[in-house]
């Protein structure tokens, strides 16, 4: 299939790539720069410099691909503004087709929840509420649309868990809160594996669960480098603020719809295991 990836040079959208293109699917990442054209092009994909805020512009583009991914974020307070463009691209473009459309949301819109499925009820701290208007519009949109909800991403030095391991101090780790609280996780690499097989297999009007099964607590996880020094949580928000409320969310699942329906299976070292090793990025 041809299809449309945005996010390509990011962590989750690189990974997603290089599969892709492993799988025999051609690929158009949707790049800022001539620089970012270049990075794509190198890993088997054709770059387009666009502006993803621009959903007409968005939309022509995908009327010209069999199928699309969306993985690109900003990380700032345009994020909403990003997503929202997108899903109107994607549900203009892919009206009355069966292109298929894999939208990423993200694990932490379940709140705090010891046994998380799809069908849990919907508790999102203030970081990512912004999240449900969109997704909820783009599955009830009528296009062949999937959502990934990623847990705790990890793997090659990358990610949230390079906080900790750029966090060690004379061998000592300081905590997001306590510790006891547990976290979802997920390598890049497996995740990449689930995106490729939602865009194939998923039936649309879904989400997916993207979590390995391995929920560590953040103890063990900072033990994994060192000793620890646990933290109050209210110390944790007013040193991150609503992204250390995300942090101190206490998770956990399995992954189980991903597996059964899709066959997804992670097979990468756990997140504990990668911080035991020393969790370097690779130069």
């Amino acid at each position: 299939m041809k299809i449309l990836l945005t996010g390509g040079t990011g962590f989750i959208g690189s990974a997603v790539l290089d599969q892709l293109v492993a799988a025999g699917h051609r690929v158009t990442a949707v790049v800022r720069s001539q620089k970012s054209s270049l990075h794509v092009q190198d890993a088997g994909a054709t770059g387009i410099i666009g502006d993803l805020f621009n959903a007409d512009w968005l939309a022509a583009e995908l009327r010209g691909h069999d199928a699309a991914i969306h993985t690109a974020a900003g990380g700032n307070e345009h994020d909403a503004e990003l997503n929202d463009a997108v899903i109107d691209a994607a549900i203009a473009a892919f009206s009355g087709t069966q292109k298929p459309f894999v939208h990423t949301g993200g694990i932490w819109v379940y709140g705090s929840n010891p046994a998380i499925t799809e069908a849990s009820p919907l508790a999102p701290p203030d970081l990512t509420s912004w999240r449900l208007t969109g997704e909820q519009r783009l599955l009830e949109s009528g296009i062949k649309a999937s959502v990934v909800q990623p847990g705790i991403v990890y793997g090659h030095g990358k990610g949230i868990p390079a906080m900790f391991a750029g966090s060690v101090d004379a061998g000592s780790v300081t905590l997001f809160g306590g510790g006891d609280q547990r976290w979802t996780t997920v390598h890049v690499d497996d995740l990449a594996d689930l995106y490729v097989r939602v865009l194939e297999q998923a039936p649309g009007g879904r989400t997916y669960v993207g979590a390995s099964g391995h929920n560590p607590t953040v103890r063990e996880l900072g033990e994994a480098l060192g000793e620890v020094t646990p933290e109050d949580p209210a110390t944790t928000i007013e040193r991150l603020g609503g992204f250390g409320e995300a942090l101190l969310l206490d998770q956990q699942a399995s992954g189980q719809r991903a597996k059964s329906e899709l066959g997804w299976q992670p097979t990468r070292p756990s997140l504990v295991d990668e911080l035991r090793a020393g969790y370097v990025e690779a130069a």
